[in-house]
């Protein structure tokens, strides 16, 4: 029997504002309802998956999800939660960003089941392109008030005193062009309610008041809260910017370690908004972590729950293993099974020193890589004496002073990692 889907939002900590009537009527009726996706980017980032997690809770209790991607209002901007405008991308950049996110959203979403619950996937942009300034106005501007829209946050707080900019025009009819999505897809696909995070409550509910007015109908709202992270920092950022779903932007290593790496308060709430993972194993995974928080439970289920489900099995144990190689729990297999991409990154920081493929070819004796060639150590000397208190390693395996390196080393062709001690890392880079 599905899940009672405003409850396991509830519980999870996923709802935030609910329209009255909308959980039992979901309770009584198989619905569609739609979430929606601007294509300011050709990826979503991790801040969107708690949307993605939203419709395939949706689509798991029995209904149907409706993933809209916004290529008609991507072209104006949500002014929700902005102090200032954005910048309108051209047609070429929105339809590229479109399509990768269509892309990224058949990922998580059920497209195929010859259920009724089947996932839907639609741009506003087939149903805006032809629609006339004229038409739009005097068919859907006419049903809503001005002072109705500028009671909205979003408008409030770009046209209050304190605010640094006023609002456009452009930015102004936001929320009437989302509100007609609401409407369309209402007449359209039977659409009978509005997802999204808490800053679009006022756009839904301009899409519910739509409704009302021009067709005499009723629908519904569900938002969930924004998330945020226990030390007031931005959620989905790093210093080298967000972390995107798309793994040519964020590789699944840095994918991975970004849920590895977070707190022990922040690991308790995102495991159950993350994770699809039943609420007696939560709690006894919460149990066990705080009972041992040394070792982390929480957040290497956390990391691999969310590895699994974005990026699948093969690239979750490629992050676990190039994870593991920095504590010292691989094998050489594991440091040459890297691509270049991970390597640099697991190794990211670490000082390197270019070699001649020639110098390769015909091997290269321990001295000269250890200092000769490359001042790692400071002296041949010095190389002597590590390698005879056997705390040289090369790709993770112990060397003595007569081994000699060959193409048989190379990680993805061009890097060798030498190691002096447990911590002491230098690459040697193969240069042609």
């Amino acid at each position: 029997m599905p899940k009672n889907f405003v409850e396991e939002l509830r519980w999870r900590g996923m709802l935030h504002d609910i329209m009255p009537d909308t959980e039992t009527y979901l309770e009584q009726n198989p619905t569609s309802g739609y979430i929606g996706f601007d294509p300011t980017a050709d990826s979503l980032h991790i801040g969107s998956l708690v949307q993605i997690m939203i419709l395939m809770h949706f689509q798991r209790a029995g209904h149907r999800p409706i993933a809209l991607v916004g290529g008609a209002t991507g072209m104006i901007g949500d002014p929700s939660g902005k102090s200032d405008e954005r910048n309108l991308l051209d047609a070429a950049t929105l339809e590229k960003n479109s399509k990768g996110i269509e892309m990224q959203l058949r990922r998580f979403l059920d497209f195929d089941t010859q259920e009724d619950r089947a996932a839907r996937l639609v741009n506003n942009y087939d149903w805006m392109k032809s629609y006339s300034l004229i038409d739009f106005s005097r068919e859907i501007g006419k049903h809503l008030t001005v002072n109705y829209m500028m009671s909205k946050d979003s408008v409030k707080k770009r046209l209050g005193s304190d605010a640094k900019v006023g609002m456009s025009f452009t930015e102004f009819t936001y929320q009437l062009l989302q509100g007609y999505d609401f409407l369309y897809l209402y007449e359209h696909m039977d659409c009978k309610i509005q997802m999204g995070g808490s800053d679009q409550w006022g756009n839904i509910t301009t899409g519910t008041e739509l409704i009302r007015r021009k067709v005499a109908g009723k629908a519904f709202a569900l938002t969930c809260p924004l998330i945020t992270k226990a030390d007031g920092t931005k959620f989905g950022k790093t210093e080298g910017g967000n972390v995107w779903l798309d793994k040519t932007r964020t590789s699944p290593y840095k994918f991975y370690q970004y849920w590895l790496n977070t707190s022990d308060e922040d690991a308790q709430s995102y495991i159950k908004i993350f994770t699809f993972l039943e609420r007696p194993v939560i709690e006894a995974l919460i149990a066990k972590h705080q009972a041992a928080p040394h070792e982390r439970i929480l957040q290497k289920k956390l990391a691999e729950e969310v590895t699994l489900l974005v990026h699948g099995q093969e690239d979750y144990q490629k992050a676990l293993q190039a994870s593991q190689i920095l504590f010292g729990k691989s094998t050489t297999e594991d440091l040459k099974g890297l691509d270049t991409q991970t390597f640099l990154e697991v190794f990211e920081g670490v000082t390197q020193a270019q070699i001649h493929r020639t110098d390769l070819d015909s091997g290269l004796d321990m001295i000269a890589a250890l200092s000769g060639q490359t001042q790692f150590l400071n002296s041949n000397g010095e190389a002597r004496r590590a390698l005879k208190e056997n705390s040289i390693a090369v790709n993770k395996q112990k060397v003595q002073e007569d081994y000699i390196l060959t193409a048989q080393d190379l990680i993805d062709g061009q890097y060798i990692l030498l190691q002096r001690g447990k911590k002491n890392y230098f690459i040697l880079h193969i240069v042609d």
